[in-house]
C-alpha cells in the first residue's frame, strides 16, 4: 500500500474553478452587467517621463472604422463592430463575439500634446503614442516630509 499525499488546498481550488464555470454558464459576469452586450475593447496604459503609450485591442476593425479623438487630458475611441451575415442551412451556430458600437473614454495622467500624437494599428492593436506637454515634462513636485 503506497501512501498519497493529500492536499486540501488544490480540491478547493478545483472545486472553485468549476463552479466558476458553472455561474459563468447562468449568471452574467460583472462586465456584461456593467456594459451589456456591448464590446468594450481593452486597453493598455504606460506613462513615461516624455510620453504616455495606449495600446487598444480592437481586433476585426479596420482603421475606418475606428475614430479616435485625442485631448489634453483624455482619449476618446469609437467605433462599430459589424456582424457577418451567414447563413447555414443545417445545424446551430453559436458565437461568442460581441458586435455592435463601442465608446470607451480613457483619462490621462498627464496633459499631453495632443497635435503631436501618433498612431499605429497593426493585427488589431491600436498603439498612440502622445508626448506630454512640456509644463508636464519640466513640474517638478517638492514634497514636504513631516
Amino acid at each position: 500500500m503506497s501512501l498519497v499525499k493529500w492536499s486540501p488546498f488544490g480540491d478547493i481550488d478545483t472545486l472553485q474553478k468549476e463552479m466558476n464555470h458553472l455561474f459563468e454558464q447562468f449568471v452574467p459576469s460583472r462586465r456584461e452587467q456593467l456594459f451589456g452586450d456591448n464590446f468594450v475593447p481593452a486597453a493598455e496604459l504606460k506613462e513615461t517621463d516624455t510620453g504616455i503609450d495606449l495600446k487598444i485591442e480592437v481586433p476585426g476593425l479596420a482603421p475606418e472604422d475606428i475614430d479616435v479623438q485625442v485631448s489634453a487630458e483624455a482619449v476618446s475611441i469609437t467605433g462599430e463592430r459589424k456582424s457577418e451575415s451567414t447563413s447555414e442551412d443545417n445545424g446551430v451556430t453559436r458565437s461568442e463575439f460581441h458586435y455592435g458600437r463601442f465608446q470607451r473614454v480613457i483619462p490621462l495622467p498627464a496633459r499631453v500634446q495632443n497635435t503631436a500624437v501618433e498612431a499605429d494599428y497593426k493585427d488589431g492593436i491600436l498603439k498612440l503614442h502622445m508626448p506630454k506637454d512640456e509644463a508636464e515634462q519640466k513640474k517638478v513636485v517638492k514634497v514636504s516630509i513631516s
